[in-house]
């Protein structure tokens, strides 16, 4: 998993990077708000920002409005690093849309546990996409009959792509999904009826 580093500082910068490579985490670091979002409109991939507060040009909270307008769709999960701890400095970069924050400076056991969390968020959202491509995709192979189907007026078949003339039953249960129940009409019923009624009669007239 490739975790983005945006932090003007470099030595806060080469710490954090450092720290999430012990941890076994591919690292990209930037210095500034701008690289950042460059990094991230240009992702192809899951991707997890440590995103420091203040930077010059675009700041953290900046760059996590522009990925929820532009990206809504990016699987993305957004850090904020920030001295900030009051409640509405809090409040404020979550509605910028960061899905986390961590306080400055950083306890490396919590920063270990936030970006754990972002980890198993994002892999959440990728089995969750691929299940949906997986069911559109099932969706679009489903057989459908569609189009003119040339029919027998008389027996009813229906003639194939290879010039096979078969039963509708056949024909439908290979080109869709649907199954038969097998019944009598009313009309057939009658019908029938009499048939067997003149064969009955028929039979005792001969005996």
């Amino acid at each position: 998993m490739r975790v983005v580093i945006a932090e003007d500082d470099r030595v806060t910068g080469e710490i954090l990077a450092r720290t999430l490579q012990r941890w076994e985490y591919q690292t990209a670091l930037v210095s500034d708000g701008a690289e950042a979002w460059e990094r991230l409109r240009t992702a192809s991939e899951p991707t997890l920002a440590i995103l420091d507060w203040m930077m010059p040009g675009m700041d953290g909270p900046d760059v996590c409005r522009r990925v929820r307008t532009e990206l809504p769709l990016a699987n993305m999960y957004l850090l904020l690093v920030t001295a900030r701890e009051s409640r509405g400095d809090v409040i404020a970069g979550l509605d910028a849309g960061a899905d986390d924050y961590i306080i400055k400076p950083f306890d490396p056991d919590e920063l270990r546990a936030r970006v754990a969390v972002g980890i198993r968020v994002l892999g959440l959202q990728q089995k969750l996409a691929d299940r949906v491509a997986e069911l559109q995709a099932a969706i679009a192979s489903n057989k459908q009959l569609r189009g003119l189907l040339p029919i027998c007026s008389y027996c009813k078949r229906i003639r194939d792509d290879n010039q096979y003339w078969q039963q509708v039953e056949g024909y439908i249960a290979e080109h869709s999904d649907a199954q038969f129940s097998h019944g009598i009409c009313p009309s057939c019923y009658e019908r029938v009826s009499a048939e067997l009624d003149d064969l009955s009669r028929a039979r005792k007239q001969k005996s």
